[in-house]
């Protein structure tokens, strides 16, 4: 049975189906630096996952796109603090024009719920 959460007109925050949680695009505050929007989408990720009934520890894959790989590193030392010792998902990382130009940065996740 599909269940979704947070459902607006264009997207739903959260779809789960089958004990697995897909998360819609999380993005930070538009005049941020790199690690502060990387931080603050995976706040907002936290926030989602806990609502899904998961949690970091349980993510499967993560999607992040960056609108310039020159933020990669920065944004790597925001995400390599955050993600559980031992719980990496399968992970992708590419450069794309994201919705705003003052966006740095949008991860996409799916986790186990």
């Amino acid at each position: 049975m599909i269940e979704r959460i947070e459902i607006g007109t264009r997207m739903s925050k959260i779809v789960k189906n089958n004990g697995v949680a897909y998360l819609s695009g999380q993005v930070g505050h538009r005049d941020d630096s790199v690690a502060d929007q990387t931080r603050e989408c995976l706040r907002r990720i936290e926030e989602l996952l806990e609502q899904a009934g998961s949690g970091p520890d349980r993510i499967l894959q993560a999607i992040i796109w960056l609108d310039d790989m020159a933020g990669f590193a920065e944004m790597n030392e925001v995400w390599d603090a955050w993600v559980p010792e031992g719980h990496a998902p399968a992970r992708a990382c590419g450069e794309a024009k994201l919705a705003h130009p003052k966006l740095k940065v949008e991860i996409i996740v799916t986790a186990a719920c």
